[in-house]
């Protein structure tokens, strides 16, 4: 890595200057700005709390890549880098703990052939981000394959962006990590990891070595405590959690769906959204993962239709035909309007998202239970990745017994929601809006759930433009 620093300035200590400054740049995992104009991003939210903990708000220094992030920490313009980087002992910089583990692997499209040998490297073009310390371990395996070619991206180059061109056969092979390429795939099941690459390693944040010495032993003892109170574990539930439910089968028929099904039913979605402020995406994928859009679909419980309402639920909402998509879609919007204002509000999005997801399937009854289980276990029942992990003790008899519904199949509601967040991911991305989602929510409608608050609040929170 190329990281020319001569200064090596000393910045002023985060107290003094009253906030905690961080070079970063934007990218699908680390720090992105959402559709309803949030800043979100796994790092991002991590250094949120940190800063909440140090008393001072946090200022994300956005840079092109990796090297003018480091640089600024050199340089004594940022206190840290936070930007999914490696650690690079040839840098003058002190390492935090890890916060996350990755693997590297070259990602190419899927093909008859998708593992590649040694030999069958040689002559290929391998695409890598420059700047990286998996660029310079690239280059210690093209010592080995002295005919695999290497080249850089554009400096604003995204891991995302250079799958999709890998997608679209613009790019050979990419050399990335394993979450990359399990986020990308969904969006495109063209893409395949054709090569394990024999290196591993950890995303870690950078200081400078002059940092106060307050400063580093405060970051890491965060790092730890988050490790050991779940706060780690729970953050990268949020983004990651849910990429590698499906495989890539189902991803290539839910986008051949989205072709020669969606289209039919699509106006439905979209009336269903006015009349109940829900998120027709958000919608559609519920409906999707219940019937695969289709209008006639019936289970061995009686449930049918496209949103696969019970007779009782259809009774209660007026649907009058469960068969008729038009019916079903409303229907099952506003069934999913009611779960989540059962909801209390200290469950915040997107975690009310994915419960009012799994009430959809086990009923606000089986969701209570869950979350009266969560409690006795001494977990939060606020948090999602507390309750996914109780959702399926619900079947088991020890658990069962505690309560009078008997057993419920929380594991099927557990799949249903991580499903589900995929599809929803998918449509988002495939019909995105340029608006804040709550800009045109109706005042008198019940709010969309997981839109009903604004999550990731900006106090705490202070943006730069970005830095050229």
């Amino acid at each position: 890595m190329a990281v020319v620093s001569p200064s090596r300035s000393r910045i002023a200590d985060f107290r003094s200057l009253g906030e905690l400054r961080v070079a970063t740049r934007v990218d699908a995992l680390s720090y992105h700005s959402d559709e309803r104009g949030t800043y979100a991003g796994f790092e991002h939210d991590l250094l949120v709390t940190l800063g909440k903990r140090l008393g001072v708000p946090v200022r994300f220094l956005p840079y092109p890549d990796t090297e003018h992030a480091l640089e600024a920490v050199i340089n004594g313009q940022a206190h840290l880098a936070a930007a999914g980087l490696t650690p690079d002992r040839h840098l003058p910089l002190a390492w935090t703990t890890g916060l996350r583990e990755i693997d590297f692997v070259l990602v190419g499209r899927a093909g008859r052939r998708t593992t590649l040998r040694d030999s069958d490297l040689a002559g290929r073009v391998v695409t890598v981000r420059q700047g990286t310390k998996l660029a310079w371990l690239m280059e210690t395996l093209r010592q080995r394959i002295p005919d695999l070619e290497i080249v850089h991206p554009a400096p604003h180059s995204d891991d995302q962006d250079l799958l999709m061109q890998v997608a679209n056969g613009r790019i050979d092979l990419l050399a990335t990590d394993q979450v990359n390429y399990a986020l990308a795939k969904r969006l495109s099941p063209k893409l395949a990891v054709v090569y394990d690459l024999p290196f591993k390693s950890t995303v870690s944040w950078a200081m400078s070595l002059q940092a106060d010495g307050g400063l580093s032993s405060e970051i890491n003892a965060f790092l730890n405590e988050s490790a050991g109170n779940g706060l780690l574990a729970g953050t990268a539930d949020r983004y990651f959690g849910h990429i590698r439910r499906l495989d890539r089968y189902d991803f290539a028929v839910f986008h051949k769906r989205i072709q020669n099904r969606l289209p039919r039913y699509l106006s439905h979605f979209q009336e269903a959204e006015k009349q109940t402020g829900i998120d027709w995406r958000y919608l559609a994928a519920v409906s999707y993962q219940e019937s695969h859009w289709d209008p006639e679909a019936t289970s061995y419980t009686g449930v049918r239709g496209m949103m696969m309402l019970t007779v009782d639920t259809a009774n209660r909402l007026g649907v009058e035909n469960r068969l008729d998509p038009k019916q079903s879609i409303l229907g099952g919007a506003r069934y999913l309007s009611m779960l989540q204002r059962r909801l209390p509000e200290e469950v915040q999005y997107p975690d009310r998202l994915w419960m009012t997801t799994a009430a959809y399937n086990i009923g606000p009854g089986g969701l209570n239970n869950a979350r009266k289980l969560a409690r006795t276990l001494g977990k939060n029942d606020a948090v999602w990745v507390d309750l996914k992990s109780v959702l399926p003790l619900l079947a088991q008899p020890q658990y069962a017994s505690q309560f009078k519904t008997g057993p419920v199949r929380g594991g099927e509601a557990l799949i249903m929601a991580e499903n589900v967040r995929n599809f929803y991911d998918i449509l988002r991305y495939s019909y995105p809006v340029e608006r804040p989602l709550l800009a045109e929510a109706d005042a008198d409608a019940p709010q969309p759930p997981g839109f009903q608050f604004n999550a990731q609040a900006t106090s705490g929170v202070r943006v730069s433009q970005p830095v050229p």
